[in-house]
């Protein structure tokens, strides 16, 4: 006998909403239209992917003209992977940006981060709002897929929050990095490096305009510089969900079980990554050794911050210990929050899986975080997004060990973790790759950015088991 099972309906899983309506068993809704509407299109889950996709090739012509290069027309290879990178807002580079970009080639990249780092269908959205025009149902899916909302209510408000949050924090860090970079630079270029590496922090990109891979060696021991970047990077990696809660907050408002979540996750894993690194590199001669103590304190603080999938850096990746790459490419691998600019397999799911681990060994039947119960399908989701992440790690990190075997092993981990978290730290691979190496790296970012678990179900065909259920069987487990 097979039981009908309306759980995942009623959870309205923005994944399972999508699966739902492109499979015609549409509630609550004008079944007819919306099922001419999906009947041989693009499923909504789909739609993201393809929207990047887009964005990539657009993004690669256009680094491919003359007038996107200070040195002659960029080769096929180099300009897909930057305009992945940039869309992707990863950060990694087989080009030196600051003098292998002309200014046009310079704009058009931080056009790409921009894009990127708030997600195409919040422009679109933002767009059509303007235009006075309604959105489909297939982008108000879309819409709410990118932004981590279950449902397509709040769709117009979080894009026009996002888009608008995004402006003044960019502004505001601009504005702070110019007291620092117009003593170092002509005005006019001192306000463009302000503009650029505030989006750049903001978006959790990691590209820099320093020249010669550098990032931001130079002010390892600057704390306006590294405190500011540091500040965006924080700011963009939590969410705009997180951030539009929290700036209409009331004293007497309890914030919810999500933004509880991220906020204590996120402070948790800066403070593990800040006295890891401070601990791991203290005496290093190639990163820490020769810092004073406050200074030491700084560079372990931004090394921290940047592994929320920013990219920059202000000390030597290469130089640091095996031991501190491989738990910085935990961290990588981690990233940040769901609805923000950051990648990884998020905060929230990291969460949720040591939640469950320690609900399991109390015996308790049930996942809770702040008085509240997780529910099963969110546990499920939590899994295959880990699981599927690591796994396509892993396979990469031995692929690359294969083509590359004197890069050394613990550096191919660190950087095919920083492609699928979106990081954008390097340990010296990427730009000594060879193209089939490139392409798979492109391929990682691609799914970091676009989400794993949405490319998954992007990839995935339909079946009617996502809404039955069969008796159930035993299988020894340990």
């Amino acid at each position: 006998m097979i039981i009908i099972q309306n759980h995942d309906i009623v959870q309205q899983n923005k994944s399972h909403i999508a699966f739902i309506v492109s499979s015609g068993i549409i509630t609550g809704m004008n079944a007819k239209k919306n099922k001419r509407s999906f009947r041989g299109g693009i499923r909504p889950i789909r739609l993201l992917p393809i929207g990047y996709l887009a964005i990539i090739l657009l993004g690669t012509l256009m680094f491919m003209l003359p007038v996107s290069s200070a040195a002659g027309p960029m080769g096929f290879m180099d300009a897909l992977f930057t305009a992945v990178s940039a869309s992707c807002v990863t950060g990694l580079s087989t080009i030196d940006i600051a003098n292998e970009l002309s200014s046009f080639g310079q704009a058009v990249l931080l056009l790409l981060i921009q894009v990127g780092g708030l997600g195409f269908m919040t422009f679109a959205t933002v767009l059509f709002g303007v235009l006075r025009r309604n959105l489909t149902l297939l982008g108000r899916m879309s819409a709410a897929e990118a932004l981590g909302e279950d449902g397509t209510g709040r769709v117009k408000e979080l894009c026009a929050c996002a888009i608008k949050y995004s402006i003044v924090i960019e502004l505001i860090g601009a504005a702070v990095l110019y007291i620092r970079f117009r003593g170092s630079f002509a005005p006019l270029k001192a306000l463009w490096f302000s503009v650029f590496h505030s989006i750049s922090a903001f978006c959790n990109a990691g590209f820099d305009l320093m020249g010669n891979f550098e990032s931001f060696t130079r002010y390892c021991c600057d704390p306006l510089v590294c405190l500011t970047l540091s500040a965006l990077i924080i700011l963009g990696g939590i969410g705009f969900a997180v951030i539009h809660e929290l700036m209409h907050a009331r004293k007497l408002s309890p914030l919810s079980q999500h933004t509880k979540t991220v906020l204590v996750t996120t402070a948790a894993l800066l403070i593990a990554g800040f006295v890891f690194n401070l601990a791991a590199e203290w005496s290093n001669p190639g990163t820490f050794a020769e810092l004073s103590v406050p200074n030491k304190l700084l560079a372990a603080w931004f090394q921290s911050a940047t592994l929320r999938t920013a990219g920059f850096n202000t000390v030597d990746q290469l130089a640091l210990r095996d031991g501190t790459k491989l738990f910085n490419a935990i961290l990588m691998f981690i990233g940040g929050a769901p609805a923000g600019t950051a990648g990884g397999i998020k905060v929230t799911s990291l969460a949720v899986l040591l939640l469950t681990t320690r609900a399991f060994l109390r015996n308790s039947p049930n996942t809770t975080v702040f008085g509240r119960s997780v529910s099963p399908f969110a546990v499920r989701r939590a899994l295959c997004v880990f699981f599927i992440g690591l796994s396509a790690a892993l396979l990469s990190i031995a692929a690359i060990s294969f083509a590359m075997p004197d890069a050394g092993f613990i550096n191919t981990v660190y950087e095919v973790f920083s492609a699928i978290g979106t990081v954008g730290l390097s340990a010296g691979i990427t730009s000594a790759a060879p193209d089939a190496v490139k392409l798979l790296l492109c391929m990682l970012m691609f799914i970091g950015r676009a989400g794993i678990l949405t490319v998954a179900l992007a990839i995935g065909g339909k079946s009617n088991e996502a809404i039955l259920r069969y008796p159930e069987g035993n299988i020894m487990i340990g």
